[in-house]
């Protein structure tokens, strides 16, 4: 019977997405300029103040500009990366590099980074609800015995990976603001930055990557912003605990919304609290001590329940907002965003830096064969269209994660049902489990597997409700579920624009005229695919 529901379900589902595709098929997306920043003479351009040698110039350096700075110097560019704090970051997400980023952070010669900061190897997920549980393991079978996720302090690799681009050469490394960039006839020559004690400076490069990441102050000048704040992480640090099943992430499926743990050290776990909404306990006053208590720890494993409270006690709770935003960039030649300065998901399911580290990936194969930079118009386009395959998949999978699993006060009911088939799917095991958690690992970034699934999710939702026999009530839920839906992926991919999210070859027809750019991206597709 179960069988019989699901195939049905599925039939039902499938009509649902495939109208659903077809519709955005029909939006085109719109490609928008600005001119901002200040703009310069040729005689200042020509003057002292101009290094001819540098090649990029990157703003920010944490994980995304480090890479960046590294992979690019290693291609033989003179690289200038202007960071506005060069001390250890000290931040409580950035913490969980999936598979598919370390298998990024391998191809860009910086795994050794993670390797010296008591790093964590992570198999895979621990999911519990109503006081079930199951292990998700990564599908690690195909890959090198290294392969796995790892988690740590951010600040830690963010580290390594600084002294590793700037131990290079051809690197320069400085401390400064970037104010505003530098732009002539709607082009980007370079930035203006003031550094801690001195004047107002002047940098310029034929290219110029703003990678200062969730806050970033170039993008306003870069892009279309639409920034969501949909939850708020809270924060603690466990000590000389032990999780229920080591080396596995823990999620819990709690009210209203999700609690995590997975470690940081070999003798620290990393607990973080989803609040949904801007608003949190206030801290100072004790409320946030008291929901942590009350509402958080009655929901969490006894082993871990003592532990938690104890950190509690200890006071040393923090809050971040996490942010969502779609990749809206402006395409202007000379300038690039890249990482969560460009697009951001809901840190939920640690895709953030596996997102940045194929982009840089991605920018490298694309720029390797060029001579010189200054004709960035089409390798500009290249990127932010490529970028969109593995892009989509991950921020797909946050969103319809956070969603799906956030208890919601408007709707308990439908969110329930969607909450419990959601466990009950990736139960099921075999392709079920393995397939989603193979997404949300980044090792498996195709569009049409999370178009599968999609599918295959809602017929089990929709077969679970209708069959045997249909009830109003599960007929109304339907109808929600589809509403639902919508709600959630539709808006990521009209974002992204569906054509070149599952088509991305068809760019290849914009560049006929250009060799060497055909072949660049040629190669480009070849290292998404075999990655």
């Amino acid at each position: 019977m179960m069988i019989y529901e699901y195939l049905v379900g599925a039939i039902i589902a499938s009509f649902f997405w495939v109208f659903l595709l077809a519709y955005s098929l029909q939006k085109k997306e719109t490609i928008g300029r600005i001119e901002c920043g200040k703009s310069f003479e040729d005689e200042e351009y020509k003057s002292g103040l101009f290094n001819k040698n540098t090649d990029v110039i990157i703003v920010g350096a944490g994980l995304a500009g480090s890479a960046l700075a590294y992979s690019l110097a290693k291609d033989g560019r003179q690289v200038h990366v202007i960071e506005r704090d060069l001390t250890q970051p000290d931040r409580i997400v950035g913490e969980v590099l999936q598979p598919g980023g370390y298998l990024k952070l391998t191809e860009l010669d910086l795994a050794d980074c993670v390797d010296e900061i008591d790093a964590q190897r992570v198999l895979g997920y621990a999911l519990y609800k109503d006081g079930e549980s199951i292990k998700l393991p990564y599908p690690l079978e195909n890959f090198p015995s290294d392969v796995a996720g790892r988690s740590f302090h951010y600040g830690r690799l963010v580290q390594r990976m600084r002294e590793k681009a700037a131990s290079l050469s051809n690197v320069r490394l400085e401390q400064g603001t970037v104010t505003s960039l530098l732009k002539e006839k709607g082009t980007t020559k370079g930035v203006h930055y003031r550094t801690r004690t001195g004047p107002e400076m002047t940098a310029y490069a034929p290219l110029t990557v703003a990678c200062d990441g969730s806050f970033s102050k170039l993008r306003l000048s870069l892009s279309e912003p639409k920034v969501d704040v949909p939850s708020s992480f809270v924060g603690l640090i466990l000590e000389n605990s032990q999780l229920p099943f080591p080396n596995y992430a823990h999620v819990i499926i709690a009210e209203p919304s999700l609690i995590l743990f997975y470690p940081i050290s070999s003798t620290e776990i990393r607990c973080l609290v989803d609040i949904p909404g801007r608003k949190v306990p206030s801290i100072s006053n004790g409320e946030m001590a008291n929901y942590l208590k009350t509402v958080v720890a009655p929901q969490i494993p006894s082993t871990l329940c003592k532990s938690f409270i104890s950190a509690v006690e200890k006071g040393s709770i923090r809050t971040m907002p996490n942010s969502c935003m779609p990749a809206t960039p402006f395409r202007i030649p000379g300038a690039l965003l890249l990482g969560d300065a460009l697009n951001m998901r809901h840190p939920l399911t640690g895709g953030g830096m596996t997102v940045a580290l194929s982009d840089v990936v991605l920018l490298r194969h694309l720029l390797k064969p060029l001579d010189h930079l200054n004709d960035s118009s089409s390798y500009i386009e290249s990127f932010y269209t490529l970028r969109k395959q593995v892009a989509f998949t991950l921020n797909a999978v946050a969103g319809v994660g956070q969603r799906v699993l956030y208890a919601s006060p408007d709707d308990q009911v439908i969110r329930s049902e969607m909450r419990r088939a959601c466990f009950s799917y990736v139960s099921l095991g075999g392709g079920f489990g393995s397939g989603v958690i193979g997404l949300l690992s980044g090792l498996n970034h195709c569009p049409w597997t999370l178009a599968l699934h999609l599918f295959l999710g809602s017929g089990y939702f929709i077969g679970r409700l209708l069959l045997p026999f249909p009830s109003p009530k599960c007929i109304w839920l339907v109808v929600r579920f589809i509403e639902e839906g919508i709600c959630i992926i539709f808006p990521v991919i009209k974002a992204e624009g569906v054509g070149s999210i599952l088509f991305p070859w068809t760019l290849l027809q914009h560049f006929k005229a250009s060799p060497i750019i055909r072949n660049n991206l040629v190669m480009a597709l070849f290292a998404i695919k075999s990655n």
